[in-house]
């Protein structure tokens, strides 16, 4: 088994870094790791724009999704069985939400509806304030699953928000619990638990993101943190936690193991997701970690027991590939390339519908492929085979003749090309979900639909994929969502990746 190099992995930090260092805009801190602690680390670029403070490796960031792994920590160690379910612990839950067991919402195969996307499709975009008070009410009375769980992957933050209210009632307030019992011991001073984008955080950078002309602007998220994403803190705690997860120090002890054992479908396929851990391949190796995103932060760690070493990259400007740069850190340290060899060629570009008449799509551009409108990155995987290195979009399709077949967060899938297609005038008129009080209203000859409340309502084209489907596109910030809709008489149901079990009916 070959050595980890930590000179070489060191020497591909400081290169991303210097490039962040010469734009002279906001950057990142990257820092590499043993199980005894951080030994080297890479920063570049500016923590606030306005104040021209630098970034350091005391900076703090947003973790965003980085903190679901120390939440199923805590799962792991003081929480019900996994084969329990949600509902026979929370109260109030609808019967599609409660059914969902404790080891399906930490293993990402819940089938479980997103939050922020449901609310988006119900016209609150993620800029606005919600309460979690009002998170809860509504993912409570969510109607249906995405799937039958146990069958797909899918990423969703509900699982994890919900967990956190099944921990807390048996253990009190989270942010106090995690100080107990890890942040404390650990040394990690300035980690902090805000329930708000507005609560003061020491330190923080601000997150940015570019526009189409290449300005900065500050990115906002109005609802609240949950234990599925709110943790901040800088880029040394971060890699003083991953450390002791690494030699299953102190509490930490089996955890890594715990959480990064394999997770099984159903029908007994294993996934690439653990329990807030997903797994990245890289040469012959398994690295274990985990991504984070909130408007104007990516970021990404990586971890191997094997190569007693690892990665924390923290970042504060949007459009950084997070994954891509960790991997070429960790690659660095192997001698081995930056990044598999794209998938340049292997699925012929332009759109796509799914084979069936469902409401399932996919755009393919030179290296990377959108399903149901999020994107991913891909690579040859040999024998004609594109493949994803993303844990919770693992994708693997090939062309066969005119269609793409293949499988998307392991569903089988075949789409053919989208031809010749129109809108349909009969789609025409107002649309209501009558329990979430919301409306769209489609144009006269089917080609646009206006959505949103108030001044934000907004007419956005409609394309045609045939078969009462079609796609639209709007954002909010950098974010921004693709939704299928898809027309079966008197119901149109929307659709994305992480939502799609929101039915509207003629008004």
């Amino acid at each position: 088994m070959p050595g980890f190099d930590r000179g070489a992995a060191a020497a591909q930090a400081d290169a991303s870094a210097a490039g962040w260092e010469a734009e002279a805009g906001p950057g990142g801190a990257i820092l590499l790791f043993g199980r005894d602690g951080p030994f080297h680390a890479s920063c570049g670029g500016l923590a606030d724009l306005a104040q021209g403070l630098r970034i350091t490796p005391d900076t703090a960031f947003r973790w965003a999704s980085i903190t679901k792994q120390v939440l199923a920590s805590l799962v792991v160690r003081e929480g019900p069985d996994l084969e329990e379910t949600l509902g026979g612990h929370i109260p109030g839950l609808s019967p599609a939400v409660g059914s969902v067991t404790i080891g399906h919402a930490l293993g990402m195969t819940s089938g479980l509806p997103d939050a922020m996307e449901a609310a988006w499709q119900t016209h609150v975009p993620p800029t606005t304030a919600m309460s979690r008070a009002m998170l809860f009410d509504f993912v409570a009375r969510l109607p249906a699953l995405n799937y039958a769980q146990g069958t797909e992957i899918s990423y969703t933050n509900t699982g994890y928000r919900l967990l956190q209210h099944l921990m807390e009632a048996r253990l009190g307030e989270m942010g106090e619990v995690w100080q107990d019992r890890y942040f404390r011991p650990l040394g990690m001073a300035g980690t902090r638990f805000p329930e708000d984008w507005t609560d003061p955080v020491p330190g923080l950078a601000r997150g940015y993101w570019r526009d189409g002309q290449g300005r900065w602007h500050e990115g906002r998220y109005g609802p609240h943190f949950s234990a599925s994403g709110g943790l901040a803190g800088s880029a040394r705690d971060l890699a003083a936690w991953l450390a002791a997860l690494l030699a299953g120090s102190g509490s930490l002890v089996g955890t890594l193991e715990a959480l990064s054992a394999p997770r099984r479908l159903l029908d007994g396929r294993e996934t690439a997701y653990g329990l807030g851990l997903g797994r990245s391949p890289l040469g012959g190796h398994r690295m274990f970690g985990h991504g984070g995103s909130l408007p104007g932060f990516k970021n990404h760690v990586l971890l191997s027991r094997e190569l007693d070493a690892g990665v924390v990259v923290l970042t504060n400007r949007e459009e950084t590939d997070s994954l891509g740069l960790a991997l070429s850190v960790m690659a660095a340290g192997l001698g081995l390339p930056p990044a598999p060899p794209p998938a340049a060629g292997l699925l012929g570009p332009g759109l796509y519908a799914a084979a069936d008449g469902g409401p399932f799509w996919i755009e393919v551009t030179a290296d990377a492929v959108s399903f149901l409108g999020t994107q991913e990155r891909l690579y040859a995987g040999g024998d004609g085979w594109a493949v994803s290195c993303s844990p919770y979009m693992w994708i693997r399709l090939r062309q066969d003749g005119p269609a793409i077949e293949g499988e998307v967060n392991h569903a089988a899938r075949r789409f053919l090309p989208v031809g010749e297609a129109a809108c349909d005038p009969a789609w025409a008129g107002e649309w209501r979900h009558e329990e979430f009080g919301a409306a769209f209203r489609v144009a006269e000859d089917g080609g646009s639909i206006r959505m949103g409340a108030g001044p934000l309502q907004a007419n956005m084209p409609l394309t045609p994929l045939g078969a009462g489907r079609a796609v639209f596109r709007r954002a909010d910030g950098p974010w921004a969502q693709r939704p299928c809709l898809h027309f079966q008489g008197g119901t149109a149901r929307i659709v994305s990746n992480r939502c799609r079990v929101l039915d509207f009916h003629r008004a």
